[in-house]
């Protein structure tokens, strides 16, 4: 059976991540989550004192990528591969809203997209491979054989996402939550390099009110679809 290659991209909490997890482990593929390179770069700054307040220099962000070791390892329990930053596992660290707030400002660093997206195509290289992020479809993986852009309702977003923060202990609040959000999917879609965009070939999926398994059917019929046009 031919594999392929999957792009899934959107806005934030839109459920991206679950649903390609959810396909890696259907089809035996490699899952990939883009989003969360950007944020171990982004930990690793904040953790360094690269960024203050705020504020960073972008010198020191470029700097800095000379000591940043990503991998990924898959995980039984979570049955997903965990993101490790210099040997380290960071999957819970990397999802606070600290880094959150910080990781758009990073991941608009031409240098640091660059990088992130030699590694994103040298892991996409051999097919097979299911990733998810904000620029997979048009430019990490522009030939692409399924891509997918998913939306949802920005208060769905928002309270999913508030439910995440909350079951990791998290003190925030509904409005902190969907500020970041707003914000996030202003600087994603507004940046000057390679910003969230659909592909024109991309297949949107709004899935304010479809549970995972809808989904997951959804997209496997697309998959099914595609084996068909090609035999």
């Amino acid at each position: 059976m031919k594999r392929i290659t999957i792009a899934i991209d959107g806005y934030s909490s839109c459920g991206k991540s679950t649903i390609a997890k959810a396909l890696a482990a259907r089809l035996g593929y490699l899952y990939v989550d883009s989003g969360a390179m950007y944020r171990a770069v982004t930990l690793h700054c904040l953790r360094r004192g690269i960024i203050k307040d705020g504020r960073f220099d972008v010198s020191e962000v470029i700097r800095a990528l000379n000591d940043i070791h990503l991998t990924f390892v898959y995980n039984p329990a979570a049955k997903a591969s965990d993101t490790y930053l210099n040997g380290e596992n960071v999957e819970r660290d990397i999802r606070t809203l600290e880094v959150s707030n910080q990781v758009s400002h990073i991941s608009v660093i031409r240098e640091v997209r660059q990088q992130m997206v030699a590694i994103q195509r040298e892991m996409g290289k051999d097919k097979g491979v299911v990733m998810d992020g904000r620029d997979i479809g048009t430019n990490v993986f522009p030939e692409a054989e399924l891509k997918i852009f998913m939306t949802a309702d920005t208060d769905i977003r928002t309270q999913r996402r508030l439910d995440e923060l909350r079951a990791k202990g998290h003190k925030v609040t509904f409005e902190m939550v969907k500020k970041n959000l707003l914000d996030r999917d202003y600087e994603d879609s507004h940046r000057k390099e390679n910003p969230l965009t659909q592909a024109p070939d991309a297949i949107v999926l709004d899935n304010s009110d479809l549970n995972r398994e809808e989904q997951l059917d959804f997209v496997l019929k697309l998959i099914e679809e595609r084996k068909l046009e090609e035999a």
